[in-house]
């Protein structure tokens, strides 16, 4: 019988330059997607009063569980009076 070469250990390769980061597809809304807020952006939506509650959202100190839980309220009252327009 022929004697079959063993494949040899994988070689490593040059060391990574930068951290690969997920993207998001190009037609969703992101926190990256405007201006202002946290991380220097939020979304915008283009109504004045939902962007401001989302603004209002980004800008709360994340440590601060209950100004988080309170803007995320502000948020979700926003939104369901906003949506609640669209039925009439």
């Amino acid at each position: 019988m022929p004697e079959v070469p063993l494949p040899s250990a994988p070689r490593p390769g040059p060391p990574p330059t930068a951290t690969a980061v997920p993207t998001a597809p190009e037609n969703s809304v992101t926190a990256q997607s405007a201006p202002g807020g946290a991380h220097g952006t939020t979304p915008q939506t283009g109504d004045l009063v939902v962007d401001a509650v989302l603004d209002d959202l980004a800008g709360v100190d994340t440590a601060d569980l209950d100004a988080v839980l309170a803007a995320g309220d502000a948020v979700h009252t926003t939104l369901t009076s906003r949506l609640s327009d669209l039925g009439s």
